[in-house]
């Protein structure tokens, strides 16, 4: 059996700097390319270890230093704590990665029938493996954000009617709702239509202005709102027509919570 070492260099060269980059964005580490080359250099010399005769435990071991020394040489040492944050998101997007290429692997070489697998003739080229892994990572970056974005700005909230009815919901701290009741100067916070159960409950309406348009919003005072365990009793809820656009959120927080939380 051949081996090509330059290529089994070049495969290891390729992942471990796809993999300290994704760190670096996640992490917004200010890092040059320079870092990130010279990081990606030292652990592709991770292969030579497997011309050795190490136990499995030995191998872990200077796997993970090793690995340490990518991330200080990449990022270098401040603190304990940056180090362990660097390291820890290193090593769980190299197990993202690995996981869905072991998962290709798996899903390309084999065939169950029943309850055995059987390895047929089709592998997974490397081209395939080098196009398909910084697609995997682009995809945990988006993801990474915009999980980040969505739930840095989500809070439980318990709203507590006047006729005792209480409702569990997920809100959203949206910063383009700065509706307040004209009369009262009350904020309003607003829910989407079916979540209150509306009967036994005294509604009013309060005028409000959107996109040019004047109309009325249905409106109504509960007994308290809780929002992470802190009670609020100056505001008001208000039913929208429109489902939001947000996965689970139910509930659109007022503006003027970002200076009461």
């Amino acid at each position: 059996m051949k081996i090509y070492l330059d290529l089994i260099y070049f495969f290891n060269y390729y992942l471990d700097f796809l993999l300290l980059l994704t760190t670096s964005i996640v992490l917004k580490r200010n890092v040059s390319l320079k870092r990130v080359f010279i990081g990606a250099f030292l652990g592709s010399f991770s292969i030579f270890l497997l011309f050795f005769r190490l136990s499995s435990f030995t191998l872990f071991i200077f796997k993970i230093f090793l690995a340490l020394i990518m991330v200080i040489t990449t990022f270098k040492y401040e603190n304990l704590k940056y180090t362990s944050s660097n390291f820890i998101y290193f090593y769980m997007i190299s197990i993202i990665l690995g996981g869905f290429l072991y998962y290709l692997n798996i899903e390309f070489n084999y065939t169950s029938i029943g309850m055995l697998f059987v390895k047929h003739k089709l592998n997974v080229n490397a081209i395939f493996l080098l196009l398909i892994s910084p697609i995997i990572l682009f995809i945990y970056i988006k993801q990474n954000k915009k999980m980040k974005s969505n739930y840095n700005l989500s809070y439980n909230v318990k709203i507590v009617l006047k006729n005792r009815q209480e409702y569990q919901l997920t809100g959203y701290l949206d910063t383009g709702n700065s509706l307040f009741d004209p009369i009262t100067n009350k904020p309003i916070i607003l829910l989407e239509k079916g979540i209150l159960d509306e009967k036994n409950n005294n509604f009013y309406y309060i005028p409000f202005q959107s996109l040019n348009n004047h109309n009325l919003l249905k409106c109504l005072r509960p007994q308290y709102i809780e929002i992470e365990s802190k009670r609020f009793n100056n505001y008001l809820i208000g039913i929208s027509d429109k489902k939001f656009n947000f996965e689970g959120i139910k509930c659109i927080l007022n503006n003027k919570l970002m200076e009461e939380l």
